[in-house]
Order: structure tokens, then C-alpha cells, then sequence
């Protein structure tokens, strides 16, 4: 599972791009308990998330919980396409917390998720 954060201070001017660093909180984990933290924590200190929750988004009632109690926009990603796999991946708990899905696009799928979650912030640049 990876998780970021924006942060709330992000510049209104700033646009991510692939080389600027990541937000501010970002991690992985195998604990539920720990993504729980992090999102908990996100709640007070950022203004939106993107989550990749793993095989937790097929399970974690609990991550489901996190998300929609941090009242923040979020985007889901997955590098694969869930639908193309198993059925049991076909349902996400994460989604129901998500303002977005991305899916099947690999790590590309990560940048485009930060650009879209500026945009919802409205943080992007002005062409």
C-alpha cells in the first residue's frame, strides 16, 4: 500500500510534476493500523490524499473509515487494472471514500493522480 498526503501550506502557484518531490507525508506499509495513522494524522495537517491501498482495497473497512473521516479529497490507484483481474478485486472500499479512480496505467497512474488532485485543489498554474 502507498499513501500521500498534500500538504495544506502547497503553494497556490505550485503544479506537480514527475521530478518535484513528493507531498509531504508518503509511505508504505503492510499494517492496516499504520495506514489508519497516517490518514488520521493527514486529517489536520494536509488537503487531499491519493491512496494505492493495496489488497486492504478489496478488504479494509477500517482504511474506509480513515478516508471518509478525514473529510479530504481522494484518489485511488491502482498500477494494474482491477478489472481486468480476479473478480474479488472488481469491488473497492476505497472507492467509496474516492473522488476519482485511476487504474491500469502503472506508476504513470501516481503523477496523473497528483495533477488531478491540484487541480481539484485548484493549485495548478495558468496556462
Amino acid at each position: 500500500m502507498a499513501a500521500t498526503a498534500w500538504p495544506t501550506s502547497r503553494s497556490s502557484a505550485a503544479r506537480p510534476a514527475a521530478s518535484s518531490p513528493s507531498p509531504s507525508i508518503s509511505g508504505r506499509s503492510n499494517h492496516e493500523g499504520e495506514i489508519v495513522g497516517w490518514l488520521q494524522e493527514a486529517r489536520s495537517s494536509h488537503a487531499g490524499i491519493v491512496i494505492n491501498a493495496g489488497a486492504y482495497t478489496h478488504t479494509s473497512i477500517a482504511i474506509l473509515d480513515a478516508l471518509q473521516l478525514t473529510e479530504l479529497p481522494v484518489i485511488e490507484v491502482h498500477l494494474s487494472n482491477i478489472f481486468r483481474r480476479e473478480e474479488f478485486r472488481h469491488h473497492s472500499y476505497v472507492s467509496l471514500a474516492a473522488r476519482a479512480v485511476i487504474c491500469g496505467l502503472g506508476p504513470t497512474g501516481y503523477r496523473l493522480a497528483l495533477e488531478a488532485l491540484a487541480d481539484l485543489l485548484g493549485t495548478t498554474k495558468e496556462a
